[in-house]
């Protein structure tokens, strides 16, 4: 049975729960974001090498990432939208944590408790947006990741003006951010009860004496295979951004000589450009097919990376933007081809694939911190630049599908 068919599969696309799901995925990113900002802050202050700047950003994103699949997996039959709420807490417990840690391993504790509250948002938070998709899949899931990629662009800006001028304890200022996204996640959560019970209380269709259970459209071992490519593409893309996410104030400062406010400005630019791209590669997407999208999204940015770590300051900040601008559209067409393969499916999926999405980045992190600890950050953006050449892997993946509900 399928029982994550998305309610608005015979209406539009509800607009006013994908924009507040936006919104709370913005609140909830941009809470995480202050992770990696506050990194010169915290190396400074606490005396950290690069591989301990690493391992905070594994702890993060490993229990972000452990848990999404079991929640995604058993919200699929049991539907928990209250669950986000209670999530969120957990974030503003790690967020108070964050200001107030007077030791090394409390700031690890307290980036668990803000990891643990993303994966109780994410696989809900998804199955939720795809649900209010009236069968525009990828612009639901644009709507839905614009928030969060605008919202992880934001808590480096915000750390350049509030938390560096500041200090540490600034970070406990955001706990009005984590309130805000709990008072519209219980809107949130409200509507999207209510259409629950419209849904159950409408007249049942009458069943065709011979319908059969339609017959999915490829083998056990064909979705396996194209779910471990699909990771593997996601890895390359993790693996790339997360260089950027934890090291590149450090790389910019290092090779440039700019202060830790410039270094956060041009992270800033970095991470916004996905917005953009997470939007048009859902937009696009749905018009032109996802083997498409993941082509161009992952492989396209080959030859901005192999030029970025011979660029001067100008020419850094102009190709990380165009780099992550055309990254960034990978996820949606990732996320919504599993779907497809996989439609009755729909929370692990969200839980799998943004837990792969944390994981990934954060071992990536861990790897990297220690990388640049032996050979110098430079020789890191050196090496990375490789990473999008495994998106050629896109070629093994099956057709899909094209489903406008």
């Amino acid at each position: 049975m399928n029982v994550s068919k998305p309610i608005a599969s015979t209406r539009r696309a509800d607009l006013p729960v994908l924009f507040a799901l936006s919104a709370t995925h913005l609140l909830n990113d941009m809470i995480q974001s202050l992770i990696p900002a506050i990194y010169p802050i915290i190396k400074t202050a606490y005396a950290l090498d690069f591989g301990q700047i690493g391992l905070i950003t594994l702890t993060f994103q490993i229990t972000a990432s452990l848990l999404q699949p079991v929640v995604g997996h058993y919200t699929d039959k049991n539907p928990m939208p209250y669950s986000m709420v209670v999530g969120m807490g957990c974030t503003l417990t790690g967020l108070i944590g964050l200001a107030y840690a007077g030791s090394y391993p409390l700031l690890l504790l307290a980036a668990a408790c803000v990891g643990l509250g993303s994966s109780i948002f994410h696989p809900e938070a998804t199955r939720m947006a795809r649900n209010a998709s009236g069968g525009q899949q990828g612009l639901a899931q644009g709507i839905f990741q614009v928030g969060g990629q605008s919202g992880g662009a934001l808590g480096p800006l915000l750390a350049a003006f509030i938390i560096v001028p500041r200090g540490q304890t600034s970070v406990a200022w955001f706990s009005a951010a984590a309130l805000l996204a709990m008072i519209l996640m219980v809107w949130t959560a409200r509507r999207y009860a209510s259409l629950n019970q419209a849904a159950a209380a409408a007249p049942k269709p009458v069943k065709v004496a011979a319908a059969a259970p339609e017959a999915p459209a490829h083998s056990k071992g064909q979705i396996a295979f194209a779910i471990t490519i699909l990771v593997i593409l996601l890895f390359s893309k993790n693996a790339y951004s997360s260089s950027f996410s934890s090291y590149y104030t450090f790389y910019l400062i290092g090779k440039f000589g700019v202060s830790v406010q410039a270094s956060q400005l041009m992270l800033f630019l970095f991470l916004a450009a996905a917005a953009v791209g997470a939007l048009a590669g859902g937009i696009i997407g749905d018009r032109v097919g996802r083997n498409r999208i993941l082509w161009f999204s992952i492989l396209g940015a080959l030859p901005f990376s192999l030029l970025l770590p011979f660029a001067d300051l100008f020419w850094t900040g102009v190709l990380t933007v165009v780099i992550n601008l055309i990254m960034a559209s990978s996820f949606a067409a990732i996320l919504i081809y599993a779907m497809e393969l996989m439609p009755g499916r729909i929370g692990l999926i969200g839980g799998l694939f943004y837990g792969l999405s944390f994981g990934l980045g954060g071992l990536a992190a861990a790897i990297l911190g220690e990388v640049a600890d032996w050979i110098g950050i430079e020789a890191v953006y050196r090496i990375c630049a490789f990473l999008p050449a495994i998106g050629l892997l896109a070629w093994f993946l099956p057709k899909v599908e094209h489903r406008r509900g």
